[in-house]
């Protein structure tokens, strides 16, 4: 991509790590961004290292290097910058903590687990995408019983309500009286997906736990705690070809200040 042609503005604005690339739009759509002086009307714009970008009155803050970072979220916590409803968030409770992050994929208000955040729009894009064809792992807790036989059958995936979901692993960890302990592994990630799919045999869940996103484990990390992923780790087993691709980009990128 040569200088002229430029690069999307909401890109641009979610590798500079303010959010992600959707949220970036709908700021754009608020009449929250100007490029040299007029506010922005179009998602759509192209803009190059000669424009002057400011959200909010305040230029965009020069690229920092790109962190990762492991949450374990507690249940009751919103995983948006601001709930409609006034319920807490992720983000303030980590406010005093992290720098302005952005969440890789999202979690229910009342599902815990193992949640990504990062500094770099970009690569939250990045993961998130379904050609990116990570596995999230998950131990599920279901008022109901269920045999290993029906499990079975979800390996070659299931529609339920007109939804059509991938393959899917599950297994029985244990039964607790009138609960039962899943171990749950989907690649797509779509809304509620675990929810629907137990609800579709008969189950009522009442306890999920996200224990692996990818390469990325819950682990021993302890309920509300917060671990940044070292770069060699976050690199290795994000793959090079990213980093080198976002690294070329920055270069061609070269924010100016008004």
């Amino acid at each position: 991509m040569s200088e002229f042609e430029g690069e999307r503005i909401a890109k641009v604005i979610a590798r500079a790590g303010i959010c992600s690339r959707r949220d970036a739009e709908r700021l754009i759509g608020e009449g929250r961004v100007k490029m040299n002086g007029k506010v922005l009307t179009s998602a759509a714009t192209n803009v190059t290292g000669k424009d002057v970008i400011l959200i909010d009155g305040q230029p965009l803050p020069q690229k920092e290097a790109t962190k990762l970072w492991r949450y374990h979220k507690p249940g009751g916590l919103v995983v948006s910058n601001h709930d409609p409803e006034g319920r807490p968030t992720v983000f303030e409770k980590l406010r005093e903590q992290l720098p302005r992050v952005v969440s890789i994929g999202r979690l229910d208000i009342n599902t815990e687990g193992l949640l990504l955040l990062t500094n770099d729009g970009e690569l939250a894009r990045f993961l998130e995408l379904p050609a990116t064809g990570w596995t999230r792992k998950y131990r599920v807790r279901a008022f109901g019983h269920i045999d290993e036989a029906s499990l079975k059958k979800l390996e070659k995936g299931v529609e339920v309500e007109g939804v059509r979901y991938g393959p899917i692993e599950a297994q029985i960890e244990r039964v607790q009286g009138d609960n039962t302990w899943l171990t749950i592994a989907i690649k797509e990630g779509k809304n509620r997906e675990v929810k629907r799919i137990c609800e579709h045999l008969g189950l009522q869940v009442n306890r999920l736990i996200r224990t692996a996103f990818g390469p990325f484990q819950l682990g021993e990390l302890a309920r509300g705690g917060i671990e940044e992923v070292p770069t060699r780790a976050m690199k290795s087993s994000i793959g090079e070809k990213f980093f080198k691709k976002e690294d070329d980009a920055h270069r061609r990128w070269k924010v100016q200040r008004p």
